[in-house]
């Protein structure tokens, strides 16, 4: 019987997934970035904060550019300025978007940002572990 703690029952990824713990859904909403910061950083996505520019990539508004004005984990969405809807009553609430289906165009970069940023640089992961035949002979 297999004990790895991984399945791929529809349930019950679901259920792991829409009850994620705060820390785990930090990772899971996670963005793509543009093909120059994905060139630049060696990386295609990393999680969203407060602060990044970010550019809408499906839906109605599809182009539309902002700035990340919140982060909504318990509702799995992030909120961009400027786009806003009107409700019935006068108000202008924020519209909530998946991060997922939005585009990282800038990203704020702090002494934790740049971390996470070097240690997914996949260019320097090619050389990692392996040994060419002056090192071998060395040992």
């Amino acid at each position: 019987m297999k004990v790895s703690g991984v399945t791929s029952s529809r349930r019950k990824c679901r259920k792991a997934h829409f009850s994620a713990p705060s820390s785990e859904r930090r990772k899971l909403m996670s963005a793509p970035l543009s093909k120059e910061l994905r060139t630049k950083y060696n990386t295609r996505r990393i999680p969203v904060r407060k602060d990044d520019e970010v550019q809408v990539v499906r839906g109605h508004y599809k182009g539309q550019q902002g700035k990340i004005i919140a982060c909504y984990r318990k509702k799995w969405e992030i909120h961009i300025e400027r786009l806003q809807r009107d409700k019935t009553n006068g108000a202008t609430v924020n519209i909530g978007f998946h991060p997922s289906k939005v585009e990282v165009v800038k990203l704020k970069i702090d002494k934790s940002r740049k971390q996470i940023l070097e240690r997914k640089n996949r260019s320097t992961g090619d050389q990692k572990g392996k040994y060419d035949a002056s090192q071998i002979s060395e040992v």
